[in-house]
């Protein structure tokens, strides 16, 4: 009999069979709940240190004396290092396991936060203030493909198949509460840009907590026992044949492009909302509460989401009809947000927004690695991130170069010295365009088998022959 520590929890057998429970047993283990929890933490203060300055922009850019466009380089150069570094981010998970990439990713977003703190101290010259932020921030960024790769990765290894997409959810989800984190506090914090070493000091402070528990409390990649047959199977294919076989498949490439889109509009939507706002009279505090209300639905959204798909499997359906949805959602921010004294219309759609459009994201992530088994989960959420990314920043940078000075703006809040108001009319209707076409086309094209489920169908119906029990029993998958 095989020995199982204290934190198990229950054991899970395939099917009702004396033969073959004792020779394939499946079991779950309660420290799973605190990986889950530490890579929540993780996970949200990395977003928080992402948007730090983005719902504050205007004060940011003057306490630093840079402008607007250097402020908003402060979040895209989470996009541009994580291009490159998530290629290298798939490897590891699928290589050297969870344990390793987890703890890397919590000592990079802990330095990063400390650097930014230290860049802002009155003892370092003026002209030095921005580079060193910069630095601390791209340290912060190393970190995002680290700890936003791992959902489907902690689900698949650690999770039994009924509980995959709510925990892939749970996880998922920490990242968008970072961002209200940062779109509510921020601008209570900087009430005047005195206190911007204030706000990096509150930030850098959970982030060390952080990096403590996870240094400390993760101890092993894997469970002794894996909870699902596809757990046993989750690295079946090599890293580089995995991306092979994801290329060819049409249905994941329908997904990584349509999706990639997706995740590129709320990159967008986050980063520059509180320019896009300021401009029509809304304050930042309006911008954040907007802000707020876009993640609290799209959390809200997410939960509902995350238990009926994990009750009906029904991936493809809840997210073609959330990005539709989501589409509508975007128009609709996109026409109001431009027009003055409409604080109810922009706020409920910013919130229908995020109800329908954040709730997508872990389940879109869990229908990659449905389509793309047995590819690692890692390498098909990966890709699929990767795409965002490299979208969210020709997005942004297209959407700014699509502003244009406004000669005349009374009305306008924003506090970025003597430079000119920017309308934001054309980029915002561009950025709804976008969003509608790939929306169409994932839609109309995308169809898929869910190849893991079928998998694991297939383990459960069939009774193991002795070489098949033996080595099941006797393995050990740390």
């Amino acid at each position: 009999m095989e020995d199982v520590d204290e934190f198990r929890d229950d054991v899970i057998p395939i099917k009702p069979n004396p033969v073959l429970e004792k020779c394939i047993v499946f079991k779950v283990y309660k420290r799973r709940w605190f990986i889950l929890f530490v890579l929540c933490l993780l996970n949200c203060s990395n977003s928080i240190l992402w948007l730090t300055f983005a719902p504050v922009a205007d004060h940011s850019a003057q306490f630093m004396g840079v402008t607007l466009d250097q402020i908003n380089w402060l979040s895209i150069i989470y996009m541009v290092v994580a291009i490159p570094l998530s290629f290298g981010t798939t490897w590891m998970l699928d290589t050297l396991g969870l344990r390793i990439t987890l703890v890397l990713g919590s000592w990079l977003n802990m330095l990063g936060a400390v650097l930014r703190y230290v860049g802002i101290m009155r003892s370092l010259p003026s002209a030095a203030n921005f580079p060193v932020v910069m630095g601390g921030q791209t340290l912060c960024a190393l970190a995002q493909p680290l700890v936003i790769f791992t959902p489907t990765k902690l689900a698949a290894l650690w999770f039994p198949e009924h509980q995959r997409a709510t925990a892939n959810m749970i996880a998922s989800m920490s990242n968008p509460l970072g961002i209200l984190i940062a779109s509510i506090f921020s601008p209570m914090i900087v009430g005047t840009t005195n206190n911007i070493a204030l706000m990096l000091f509150i930030y850098a402070v959970p982030a060390a907590i952080i990096c403590l528990l996870a240094t400390v409390g993760i101890r092993d990649s894997a469970p002794p026992t894996p909870p699902s047959a596809s757990a046993e199977s989750s690295n079946s294919e090599p890293f580089l044949e995995g991306i092979k076989l994801l290329l060819r498949n049409k249905a994941y490439m329908i997904l990584l492009l349509c999706f990639g889109s997706g995740i590129a509009v709320f990159t967008c939507f986050s980063t520059l909302l509180e320019q896009i706002m300021c401009v029509r009279g809304y304050t930042n505090d309006f911008a954040g509460l907007c802000g707020g209300l876009f993640i609290v639905f799209g959390i809200v959204g997410a939960g509902f989401l995350g238990l009926y798909v994990d009750k009906t499997k029904k991936f493809t359906e809840v997210t073609k009809v959330n990005m539709s949805l989501s589409a509508l959602a975007c128009i609709a921010f996109s026409v109001v947000s431009q027009m003055r004294n409409q604080g109810i219309a922009v706020a409920v759609a910013c919130s229908l927004f995020g109800f329908f459009g954040f709730s997508i994201y872990p389940v879109a992530m869990e229908l990659s690695v449905e389509c793309s088994y047995p590819v690692g989960e890692a390498t098909s959420a990966g890709l699929i991130f990767i795409s965002g990314q490299i979208q969210s920043v020709i997005y942004i940078l297209l959407l700014q170069g699509l502003t244009k000075p406004m000669a005349y703006s009374p009305f306008s809040t924003c506090s970025v010295g003597g430079d000119a108001a920017l309308s934001w009319r054309v980029p915002v209707l561009v950025m709804a365009g976008l969003f509608s076409v790939f929306t169409c086309c994932f839609v109309i094209f995308f169809h898929t088998k869910y190849r893991r489920l079928d998998a694991e169908a297939q383990a459960g119906g069939k009774m193991p022959t002795l070489t098949t029990c033996d080595s099941t029993s006797n393995s050990d998958p740390k």
